[in-house]
């Protein structure tokens, strides 16, 4: 067994763990932050993406000994005061999820997308959300929240 400590969500956190746990299994079973969901283990389907250091990541294929030191945000850090962040409020707005198994993930890429790309436009939000699956919606409302998100953001 190995400690990591890194700060969660602006919170210092530590524990053990095995070489091989993933940082999505850290972060569920070690920290009970359930948010970030496991849809595949393969990297394929994006419901687990978090931020590390601001970067989007896929913790299903993050081992949590990587994370060390490190910066992680959950779906769960980004509300502040009660207050959704843009893009929370901007799928609940436009109807961005339906069962809501890979909204944490879709928010997770997209403020990233929206912090990383300029000029978004439909048809970079859906290359940029190649990563991500939704099986539910179809994904128009998604593009929508994204695009309504990054205007947002950017006044």
């Amino acid at each position: 067994m190995s400690v990591v400590s890194m700060t969660v969500n602006g919170k210092p956190v530590t524990g053990e763990v095995e070489g091989r746990t993933l940082l999505v299994d850290f972060l569920r079973n070690n920290l009970s932050l359930t948010g970030t969901h496991v849809g595949c283990d393969t990297s394929q389907c994006g419901a687990c993406v978090v931020h590390v250091d601001g970067k989007a990541v896929k913790s299903c294929t993050t081992l949590a000994l990587q994370a060390e030191g490190a910066a992680v945000t959950t779906i769960e850090g980004l509300a502040k005061d009660g207050d959704l962040h843009p893009v929370q409020k901007a799928f609940k707005e436009n109807h961005g999820l339906q069962c809501g198994f890979c909204t944490p993930g879709m928010i997770m890429t997209a403020i990233d997308m929206i912090e990383r790309v300029p000029n978004l436009n439909e048809e970079k939000v859906r290359a940029e959300l190649e990563g991500n699956i939704c099986r539910c919606t179809g994904y128009h409302n998604i593009v929508k929240s994204v695009l309504a998100a990054a205007e947002e953001m950017q006044r």
